[in-house]
């Protein structure tokens, strides 16, 4: 997210870990690495999974393996793996992740799907996520 907000790694060279430690100790949420010919590619980490709904809470796919569809198939792959109420959430300025989103949960549920938009908690200075809220 650091083009989309502009933020900067501190002097480390490291981001916050923010929501990260959290999937590693909590049975409620889980993270997947996403592999490409051997290589890490990327991560998907899904929280909700005792709840009634599920959501994608962080999903990243480097961009030397995008347009190659490896994105799709992981994400159709968790909603296969858990069944029930989804609500994705992105940011509109994140180049190519409304497009994406918008697409991969139509190949998956038709149109039985709708977006909503709703303010980021306790950022008012950052615009709202949208959220593709579906069944599976």
């Amino acid at each position: 997210m650091s083009e989309v907000r502009g933020t900067l790694p501190n002097s480390d060279g490291m981001y916050k870990a923010g929501r990260l430690p959290t999937y590693f100790d909590d049975a409620d949420r889980c993270g997947y690495l996403i592999s490409y010919q051997d290589a890490p590619a990327g991560f998907a980490f899904v929280q909700g999974l005792s709840g009634e709904t599920r959501m994608i809470g962080d999903f990243f796919v480097v961009r030397a393996v995008r347009r190659k569809r490896i994105g799709y198939h992981v994400v159709r792959e968790l909603l296969g793996r858990y069944p029930g109420r989804w609500e994705i959430g992105f940011q509109l300025g994140n180049r190519g992740a409304p497009d994406f989103w918008r697409r991969v949960v139509s190949d998956v549920v038709g149109t039985s799907w709708r977006e909503e938009l709703r303010p980021v908690p306790d950022k008012p200075n950052i615009p709202p996520d949208h959220f593709i809220v579906f069944s599976v």
